[in-house]
């Protein structure tokens, strides 16, 4: 008989933990696209950050009012990492969507994210980086350069260039907010929180002091979506169920679940945004997968004596 092997733990644990990172991967991979589709309409990256700060910031503001920010478990940097950890991806893979398709946003934003979280928890956290880790590790650099190589014509492949860039520093930004969130023992509720109103002081301010008018003149129903799947579902609910598989399973088999995003992303782009992956892509977007899964601690089956 078989069992599954997760870093020490049960199998139960592992369904439990497995089942809330498949419900936050769910979430991110429908709030690419729909701010893909945001992006087609009258709204800027801008307005769609400005949607999710708000409403989020809003809406969690008494929490942390209750909890506080945990500084004696973060720390100020800790803090740091957690406010702009949870805020900067947004923007950064917002304007990135202008550049390069949702397909692309899913592979190297929470595709290359677990390599990330892997590389600083065994830094700082010192979660161990296996030689099975070491063989992930080279199957997601293969889909990285490919997806960032593959794109043919020179201009395009310029203009998506930034695209990839700005999504690389959403991963990187992510991986911090985790590790943060992992080594301080906050729960995800009380991370998401901390993110939500640090992201709406720092941002809306200069938002609405500088393009804010834009917003007012966008259609209402485009509004509302934006403002359901970014500031509810994205921003709170997702992050509650990420943190508690990050509690469950550590910051590495936690992150692990992110790589099924880029196909969940690229599917969910075909009938929305009838954006079609390439061969490149999907070959890009398999490596990625597969290696990420390996590389954050996947639990593969083992076999009892």
């Amino acid at each position: 008989m078989t069992e599954l092997a997760a870093g020490g733990r049960s199998a139960a644990e592992y369904v439990r933990g497995a089942f809330y990172g498949l419900a936050a991967v769910s979430i991110w991979s429908g709030w690419i696209v729909v701010a893909r589709l945001g992006l087609k309409s009258s709204l800027t990256p801008w307005d769609i950050a400005a949607l999710r700060f708000g409403v989020a910031g809003v809406l969690l503001l008494p929490y942390v009012v209750s909890k506080g920010l945990a500084l004696d478990r973060l720390g100020w940097i800790g803090l740091a990492a957690i406010v702009l950890g949870g805020g900067a991806p947004v923007v950064l893979a917002n304007a990135g969507l202008m550049f390069a398709p949702a397909a692309h946003a899913g592979a190297l934003f929470p595709g290359v994210m677990p390599l990330m979280v892997a590389l600083l928890a065994a830094a700082f956290l010192r979660e161990p980086f296996t030689a099975a880790k070491k063989i992930g590790f080279v199957l997601i650099l293969f889909g990285v350069f490919a997806i960032a190589w593959g794109t043919g014509g020179d201009a395009v492949e310029a203009r998506q260039t930034i695209g990839h860039l700005l999504f690389l520093g959403s991963a990187l930004a992510w991986a911090l907010y985790t590790v943060a969130m992992r080594g301080a023992r906050l729960a995800g509720l009380h991370a998401a929180a901390i993110a939500a109103v640090g992201a709406l002081t720092l941002y809306m301010p200069v938002y609405l002091l500088t393009i804010g008018a834009s917003l007012v003149v966008a259609p209402w129903g485009d509004i509302a979506l934006q403002a359901f799947v970014q500031g509810i579902l994205t921003a709170i609910v997702s992050l509650i169920f990420y943190g508690r598989a990050v509690s469950i399973l550590g910051a590495s088999s936690g992150a692990a679940f992110a790589a099924l995003s880029p196909a969940m992303t690229a599917i969910i782009a075909i009938p929305v945004l009838g954006e079609w992956p390439t061969e490149i892509d999907w070959l890009a977007i398999a490596a990625i997968s597969v290696g990420v899964y390996v590389v954050s601690g996947g639990p593969l089956p083992r076999r009892l004596a």
